[in-house]
C-alpha cells in the first residue's frame, strides 16, 4: 500500500511538468493581447517562459515612528534628570571622601590647627571630639 502511494505521488509530480506545454503570446489586429497553446497562423507570436521562480524580496524595514512633541520633551527631561543625578552622585562622592579624610586626620593627630579670623589656633580636645562626631554622623547619614 505504501509503495502504491509513493508511486502515485511520483507520477502525479512528474505529470504536472510533462503536461505543461509551451504558451504563446500575440497581439491581434485590434491591439488585444492573446495567450494560447497554439500560435495563430500568419501572425507573429512570442513564446512565454512558464518556468518562473519567485523573486527574492528583502524583508521590509521596520516602520519608523516619529516621536510626538510630548515624547521628545519627555526624553529631554529624562536626559536632564539623569545628568542632574550623575552630577549629584559625583558631588556626594567628593563630599564623602572629604569627610573620611578629615576624620582620619583628626583620629591620627590629637593636635589639630585651624585658621580663625586669619589667625591660626589649636582645637581643644572637646572641639576635636565634636568635629569627629559630626564627621562620623555625616558619613553614616550620607555615605553608605
Amino acid at each position: 500500500m505504501h509503495r502504491m502511494i509513493l508511486t502515485g505521488s511520483l507520477l502525479l509530480a512528474l505529470s504536472a511538468s510533462a503536461m505543461a506545454g509551451q504558451i504563446y503570446k500575440w497581439v491581434d489586429a485590434q491591439g488585444n493581447t492573446h495567450f494560447g497553446a497554439q500560435p495563430p497562423e500568419g501572425q507573429q507570436a512570442a513564446q512565454v517562459n512558464t518556468n518562473i521562480t519567485q523573486p527574492k524580496v528583502a524583508p521590509p524595514a521596520p516602520p519608523k515612528f516619529e516621536k510626538s512633541a510630548g515624547e521628545a520633551r519627555q526624553e529631554e527631561l529624562d536626559r536632564e534628570a539623569k545628568a542632574a543625578a550623575d552630577k549629584r552622585e559625583k558631588e556626594l562622592s567628593a563630599y564623602c571622601e572629604s569627610l573620611r579624610k578629615d576624620l582620619a586626620q583628626m583620629k591620627a593627630n590629637p593636635r589639630i590647627r585651624i585658621e580663625e579670623n586669619g589667625e591660626p589656633r589649636r582645637l581643644t580636645e572637646e572641639e576635636r571630639q565634636e568635629r569627629m562626631a559630626k564627621s562620623e554622623a555625616g558619613i553614616k547619614e550620607n555615605c553608605q
